[in-house]
């Protein structure tokens, strides 16, 4: 695989705040890597410094062998901010036009609306589109230049469940054709349902950088849910990390389980299983202090 981009050894402060901290990454081609942490983690902070809005305080940032302010270097690059402003005045097949003629290889304006469900709005004017068509057409326009590698900042914030299983589609689609593409998601199960490869950040630093069931793995318990009338008695057993409710995690279920059956403690309805997404990226930053502000 090709490296498309890279940050090497990166560290950004804004004042005494440091928002990325010696940060080494590399983004191959033909991957969907999902990066994930709390506010002020730093995932906003990498995207800008990839996409050339912002200079590393220290360390080197390239984007396909070049620096990622030079015109050249941005030519394959697409990208979608938490927040766009689309002109109200101009159709949304306007806008398209608009965008696309920045590129030298482009995608047809007619092609890219049914790709991302937008056929039948490309007359409509942008100002009276709902939420949700808005952020699909910010997204449709990271797409517009035919890009080797898209970056794509919380894309589907503000859709509602059915809108955001369409773009993810999309996603799937344009990736299969070739686009790698990096995104940065308050829902987790979004980075589960796309992603190939996870970023887990905090504070700025790289917490973990391992494939989806790498990073499932690296959390190191199972969840143990089980009903008995003193849920206390049970989270003493050893090997129980932390407890929410009836469910246990616990470092070894066969131990667990064995412990508890000694222990003589009633129980009933047992189930075990491993980590979601959620949970792994939950133990991975428990440690941390209070977020900072979004940068």
């Amino acid at each position: 695989m090709t490296v498309l981009a890279s940050l090497d050894h990166v560290t950004r402060t804004f004042g005494d705040v440091t928002a990325v901290d010696d940060v080494s990454l590399d983004i191959e081609s033909g991957t969907i890597l999902g990066l994930l942490g709390p506010n002020g983690a730093g995932k906003t902070t990498i995207i800008s410094l990839l996409q050339g809005l912002r200079r590393p305080s220290s360390g080197t940032v390239h984007l396909f062998g070049g620096a990622p302010t030079e015109a050249r270097s941005r030519q394959l690059l697409g990208s979608t901010p938490q927040e766009t402003a689309l002109p109200d005045p101009l159709r949304v097949g306007e806008v398209i036009d608009f965008v696309g003629a920045h590129f030298e290889h482009r995608v047809p304006t007619a092609q890219l609306a049914d790709e991302f469900g937008l056929g039948d709005l490309l007359r409509r004017q942008t100002g009276s589109l709902s939420g949700g068509q808005k952020r699909r057409l910010s997204v449709a326009l990271a797409f517009v230049g035919n890009p080797q590698l898209v970056l794509l900042d919380e894309p589907t914030t503000g859709l509602d469940v059915d809108a955001r299983r369409t773009l993810w589609d999309a996603l799937r689609a344009q990736h299969d054709r070739g686009a790698t593409v990096v995104l940065t998601s308050h829902y987790l199960e979004e980075i589960e349902a796309l992603a190939e490869r996870v970023v887990v950040m905090g504070q700025g630093r790289v917490l973990a950088d391992d494939s989806l069931q790498g990073v499932l793995g690296r959390v190191g318990v199972r969840l143990v849910r089980l009903v008995t009338p003193d849920p206390s008695l049970v989270a003493a057993l050893p090997g129980v990390v932390r407890q929410e409710g009836d469910t246990f995690f616990v470092q070894d279920s066969d131990e667990f389980l064995v412990s508890l059956v000694r222990s003589g403690i009633p129980f009933r309805d047992l189930t075990v299983r491993g980590a979601t997404l959620e949970e792994a990226f939950l133990t991975l930053t428990e440690e941390l202090t209070e977020p900072q502000e979004v940068l």
